[in-house]
């Protein structure tokens, strides 16, 4: 029997509590705090500036105050694997930095509403549709996605600090998606997936999102249970998501400033990508989306100084797996209205630390090692050996805008030319990559054949 498909638009997300703030913010105030319509895309950054400067400030200062603490703490990373090129004790807790300073832009975004004129005039949501019917405000940043932030923060922490178990690092990992998916943040980029080939199969061209089963449930009592499709494969796509982004951006972190400059670049990618979007009134997570950008890309500006070579201070997991998480949440809300092109468009921008994950599971099976197992094969260890560290970030961080800018392309003309070229560009990182680690795999197999090919026989004289 096929199973019967019930039409039922996308219902509004229910109120959270960052929908209250915004309804107690509205109703604190004079003045909407809204920038009057029409508007351009400066008009718009311009109205979350704020967002960005008290980001990049307070992590530009609270970073040598962790630097502190870690020292005399002994939370440090001690060159002690030949893969580490730094040669003294370097210290960790910059991740810390960062989380403050993501927070504080946020929590900027909630409160400068409460000041009046005076706080409007360094930050103003733009002029939207999509508002709380209660409020003349859009939603803020949800905080599902705050709670996310700190339960990634939390755990790399704990792993810098004292060191944990993979698995439970990953279980947490898993709940930070859950509380995404609770609250309905990137669940819809599989809606551009299924209703498609669900229409086709169905020949319903209309959204098809929800399935009842065609059977009774004895124990339950009920005599059809609906499952929405959508739903639930979007919470798998976002639990994959995050587990891929967070450990990409953990394993692309082994230079001074590469993980913070690559993350960087791509923010500001998004950032362009967000703010054309809030000129289309989009959807609902505009604003969201640009102070998640904006806090993102200060956070890391404000960490950079610190952190690029000769760094005085590391991301440690706490920090780059953070970044990870932020990053692929911005991503994954591309996705809200199911425009799963968008989503392609902003993962092209994060391709640097995608394809160096994908090359170290590709290696490591070749080599028959565990995909876990460190290594010094990276990209950035590649570029290293022959540019140096500030020759390999800087070459990096010039891959990162290529990148940047064929996802801005991709997501403004959706071409397929576009497509072409980010697809030709990581194949070629991908193959030379391949091809340098077998060398190198071979290299150091000759290394090892070769003392015993160049025994002396007995009775000769030694070679000179």
């Amino acid at each position: 029997m096929i199973p019967q498909f019930e039409d039922n638009p996308i219902a509004p997300p229910t109120e959270g509590l960052g929908d209250a703030l915004a309804r107690a913010s509205a109703q604190a105030i004079e003045g909407s705090g809204v920038l009057s319509g029409p508007h351009t895309r400066l008009e718009i950054f311009h109205g979350y500036l704020g967002v960005f400067v008290v980001a990049f400030l307070v992590t530009l200062l609270v970073t040598p105050l962790m630097r502190v603490l870690a020292v005399r703490n002994n939370v440090v990373d001690r060159p002690s694997l030949s893969r580490k090129i730094h040669r003294r004790p370097v210290a960790y807790l910059g991740g810390v930095a960062v989380f403050l300073g993501l927070m504080a832009g946020v929590f900027f975004s909630y409160i400068a509403p409460y000041f009046g004129p005076s706080g409007t005039s360094y930050f103003r949501y733009h002029a939207t549709g999509f508002i709380h019917p209660e409020s003349d405000m859009p939603r803020p940043v949800p905080i599902s996605v705050i709670l996310g932030m700190t339960i990634i923060m939390l755990l790399g922490l704990i792993d810098d600090v004292v060191g944990t178990l993979p698995r439970l690092k990953i279980a947490g990992m898993f709940v930070a998606a859950a509380a995404l998916a609770i609250d309905d943040v990137g669940v819809r980029v599989a809606q551009g997936v299924l209703s498609p080939t669900l229409g086709v199969w169905l020949n319903n061209p209309e959204l098809v999102w929800r399935i009842t089963l065609p059977f009774p449930i004895p124990i339950l009592g009920a005599e059809s249970i609906p499952i929405d499709l959508i739903y639930w494969s979007g919470t798998a796509i976002i639990a994959m998501a995050v587990l891929g982004a967070c450990n990409a951006s953990n394993l692309i972190d082994g230079l001074d400033g590469l993980c913070t400059g690559v993350t960087a670049i791509a923010a500001a990618g998004l950032l362009i990508v967000a703010i054309t979007l809030a000129t289309q009134d989009y959807g609902p997570r505009d604003a969201q989306r640009i102070i998640l950008c904006m806090a993102l890309l200060g956070a890391c500006l404000g960490f950079l100084p610190h952190n690029f070579n000769p760094a005085t201070i590391f991301l440690g997991d706490a920090g780059s797996l953070l970044l990870g998480y932020v990053s692929i949440v911005i991503i994954l809300t591309l996705g809200d209205k199911g425009e799963t092109p968008l989503v392609l468009a902003g993962l092209v921008m994060y391709a640097i630390p995608i394809i160096d994950t994908v090359l170290a599971i590709v290696r490591r099976k070749l080599a028959g090692k565990s995909v876990s197992e460190a290594d010094d094969q990276h990209l950035h260890h590649m570029l290293k050996r022959g540019l140096g560290v500030k020759g390999a970030a800087l070459t990096l961080y010039g891959i990162g805008a290529a990148f940047a800018a064929l996802g801005i392309l991709m997501s403004l003309w959706q071409a397929r030319v576009i497509y072409a070229m980010a697809l030709v560009a990581a194949s070629y990182i991908v193959v030379t990559a391949i091809k340098l680690a077998r060398r190198r795999a071979w290299e150091l197999e000759e290394a090892k054949v070769e003392p015993a090919a160049t025994v002396e026989a007995p009775g000769l004289p030694p070679a000179p």
